[in-house]
């Protein structure tokens, strides 16, 4: 049995009509035969064909789960489950003299104007509802403005506001969502052709919970088609700082419409590198949430033990904020948990022991670039930086990301690839889902498997060294493979903009890479280099 296991997926008429063809097949997955194995195993991989036939006749929704949940805790590890008060920066704010200005307050000011009641919740949603129906088109951010539901929740949160209900810091402020997460009445499009008019009779998790705190949908943006890149079924979405350029992705409206003053912030998703890469892309703060601290139940699911939620915003304090309200679990995702948030704004980085991946800075020889000055504004500030060997080329020894992504999300849109659904994705080339969903048929079984094995020893590698420091920083973009390490290991990793290159005029960007479940410790390192340094105070131009 053990020879023919890798055949499990891949009997098709077309391998299954010679033995010839089981032993070409053979050769595309490093194993060879011998003519008696070929005679003895052929009538089974027929049997196995009528299997799959009788399995492909049962549909199966994208919401449907594996029975195998990925967990990022390993044998021994233990966690502080106390919840301790949370503190934030005692903040104060006026009505600026330019109404325009309101575009780029950060989200604690808002909420002071609005539970001081210089402002409305309704008069700050139709701000941004304007700012969306201004600059959306130009950004190509927007699949729909969610107006008459955003009013009504506005008008919600102010009469509560009145009656001396107030929720909390996110109460009767604007955002948007990345259009994979479902919200009753409104179209829910995966960014997707195919999917552009469906609409899923489901609140997601995440949806719920806002609408918990108060905080008002305006919005679902743009993302890649099926959470790839930044082109979707009506375009490409763009970079604010410079129109020529894409945003990246896949959270990619939430990261433009974020950068561009059109919402405070937005929730986006990674499974490997959409929130970092179109917030780093953006000039963003983007929190990539330990994996499992947020439930996804109600949203596209694309990779089961890699999907994961986070928010979207202009600095790791409001990052915070969201994540307070965000993190836990519904109990219909049964890879998320509910763990503490113990975040506080005032806590000092004496004693904190934050590390810098030595590995990866050493490959970026031109000391001039923003990477480097980030670690020279820490020390200036009194930071210690230890140097470490993030795990890397070591640990990672063969790309094991290609194999779990791959055959994983290719399950999830399995009848797109066999019934030609994919024909109708705008985008076709090489890198694009279509072909990488066809690549994948050709996985086997077996090397699925032993990847995922490798990647528990590759989580042990990286524990070993990660749980070490409060943080470590690492180059958001270049350097070497944290990002795919990171995401299959489920450390948390906070991205925030260290300004504009000198030569392209675009955003730059640093990662802080956390323990498990301490993105309280991560924010608070993150927030405290934004609080020595002004880079996310600075906006494009056309948005200001």
């Amino acid at each position: 049995m053990k020879k023919i296991a890798f055949l499990l997926l891949f009997a098709s008429p077309l391998f299954a009509q010679t033995k010839s063809d089981l032993s070409g097949a053979a050769n595309l997955f490093d194993i060879q035969f011998t003519t008696q194995e070929l005679d003895t195993l052929y009538s089974d991989v027929v049997d196995n064909l009528a299997n799959y036939k009788a399995m492909h006749a049962l549909s199966l929704k994208n919401n449907v789960p594996l029975s195998l949940w990925q967990n990022p805790k390993l044998p021994g590890m233990k966690f502080d489950q106390t919840q301790r008060p949370v503190v934030w920066p005692a903040v104060r704010a006026t009505l600026p003299a330019r109404k325009s200005d309101l575009a780029f307050y950060s989200i604690d000011q808002l909420a002071y104007l609005i539970k001081t009641k210089q402002i409305t919740s309704v008069e700050l949603t139709q701000f941004f509802i304007e700012r969306i129906k201004t600059h959306g088109p130009t950004l190509q951010c927007v699949i729909s403005i969610q107006e008459d539901l955003a009013l009504a929740q506005a008008r919600q949160a102010d009469k509560e506001i009145a009656a001396g209900k107030y929720r909390g810091l996110l109460h009767g402020i604007p955002y948007g969502l990345k259009d994979l997460f479902a919200v009753k009445g409104t179209k829910t499009t995966w960014g997707a052709a195919p999917y552009k008019d469906q609409v899923i009779d489901e609140d997601a998790y995440v949806y719920s919970k806002l609408k918990e705190s108060g905080a008002v949908l305006v919005a679902k943006f743009t993302l890649g088609a099926l959470a790839m890149g930044d082109y979707w079924y009506g375009g490409r979405t763009k970079n604010p700082w410079n129109l020529n350029y894409g945003s990246s992705g896949s959270s990619a409206g939430s990261a433009s419409a974020t950068v561009a003053g059109l919402v405070p912030f937005a929730i986006g998703t990674e499974t490997w590198g959409s929130i970092v890469s179109p917030s780093t892309t953006c000039g963003a703060t983007g929190l990539r949430p330990t994996f499992g601290s947020i439930s996804r139940s109600g949203a596209m699911a694309l990779s089961y033990s890699l999907d994961k939620v986070g928010p979207i915003c202009r600095s790791a304090n409001d990052a915070a904020i969201v994540f307070h309200y965000l993190h836990g679990t519904d109990g219909k995702d049964l890879a998320a948990v509910n763990m503490p948030f113990n975040y506080q704004a005032n806590r000092p980085m004496k004693g904190m022991k934050i590390a810098y991946a030595k590995n990866y800075f050493d490959k970026i020889k031109d000391t001039t670039r923003s990477e480097w000055k980030v670690l020279s504004d820490l020390k200036k500030q009194g930071v210690q930086l230890i140097p470490v060997e993030f795990p890397d080329e070591k640990a990672y020894t063969f790309n094991i990301m290609d194999v779990v992504i791959g055959a994983e999300c290719a399950a999830q849109f399995d009848e797109m690839t066999r019934k030609n659904i994919d024909d109708q994705l705008t985008r076709q080339t090489k890198y694009d889902w279509p072909n990488q969903f066809r690549t994948a048929r050709f996985v086997p079984a077996v090397e699925y498997i032993n990847a995922q094995r490798h990647r528990y020893l590759l989580m042990q590698k990286v524990n070993e060294v990660v749980s070490q420091y409060d943080a470590i920083i690492c180059p958001s973009r270049g350097g070497g493979n944290q990002s795919a390490i990171t995401n299959l290991t489920g450390h948390p990793v906070v991205c925030v903009p260290t300004g504009l290159d000198a030569k392209s005029g675009l955003p730059t960007g640093i990662s802080f890479v956390g323990k498990l479940y301490d993105e309280g410790t991560l924010l608070r390192i993150a927030q405290f280099y934004q609080d020595n340094t002004s880079h996310e105070e600075i906006h494009p131009k056309p948005f200001l």
